[in-house]
């Protein structure tokens, strides 16, 4: 099976411009997904429409495709990045940009989910510790699963209702599971989610994932134990400071 993988990587983000160029140690942002995806992945490339992007990435040895301005998602600019590479591979997994600690162990459990030839799309998901603060939280979307490991629904609220207990005690009562945004799709679903209109579901959770489930597309959820951290902002990318910090330190002990 040949699988590729794409990191579509803008410059123009809202709260944070320019955050994949943004230095995190002695690399840029982008520079570490890279290498790390690289670990995993025979070929791998940066999807971007911005030039200072393109050239960073050329930089240090990168694969690096130009895409369109105008595209509605990250979905969107993989898709277009997949026709221009041109390869026949089979999948293609969709790394985020900004995630410079993304791990290679996540990412293999993404291409093992398509060892089921019933795989259309695969995601992961991480269980959530005993904290309801956290799994209250919407920003941290939540996943329902069936007893084959498929998402039955993806929600910002806490899913599901645990009646009978109170609130603070829902998670000492079922195992809630946390979305982490990688994705895989088969090369023909990817050619077709993208040609979906918003759906209604989508539109209310803001989440592209109900888009796909509501169409009657199946995503596999593969299950793995590592965090991954984001940078949605500058205060964020202070934190990846510090914890790359650590981790040298770590790792010359």
């Amino acid at each position: 099976m040949d699988i590729i993988g794409i990191i579509p990587a803008r410059f123009a983000s809202t709260r944070f411009p320019g955050k994949p160029l943004a230095p995190l140690g002695s690399k840029p942002v982008i520079q570490h997904v890279y290498e790390r995806a690289a670990k995993v992945l025979d070929a791998v490339y940066v999807a971007t429409d911005d030039e200072r992007i393109s050239s960073a990435v050329k930089a240090f040895g990168g694969n690096v495709v130009m895409t369109s301005a105008n595209h509605r998602s990250g979905t969107d600019r993989i898709r277009e990045a997949m026709e221009k590479i041109g390869s026949g591979c089979d999948v293609i997994i969709n790394i985020q940009g900004d995630e410079p600690f993304v791990s290679p162990v996540q990412i293999k459990a993404l291409c093992d989910c398509f060892d089921d030839k019933a795989t259309q799309i695969a995601t992961l998901g991480i269980a959530f510790k005993h904290d309801m603060v956290a799994i209250s939280n919407p920003n941290s979307p939540k996943i329902v699963v069936d007893n084959n490991g498929y998402a039955m629904y993806f929600s910002r609220s806490v899913i599901p209702f645990v009646r009978g207990a109170e609130a603070n005690e829902w998670a000492g009562h079922y195992p809630f599971l946390k979305h982490i945004g990688l994705y895989g799709y088969r090369r023909k679903v990817l050619e077709e989610i993208t040609c979906l209109p918003p759906s209604s579901l989508e539109m209310a959770e803001n989440l592209e994932q109900l888009r796909w489930l509501q169409n009657g597309y199946r995503i596999k959820v593969g299950i793995t134990d590592i965090e991954t951290i984001g940078i949605d902002t500058p205060g964020d990318l202070e934190k990846a400071e510090a914890y790359l910090a650590s981790q040298t330190a770590c790792n010359r002990e």
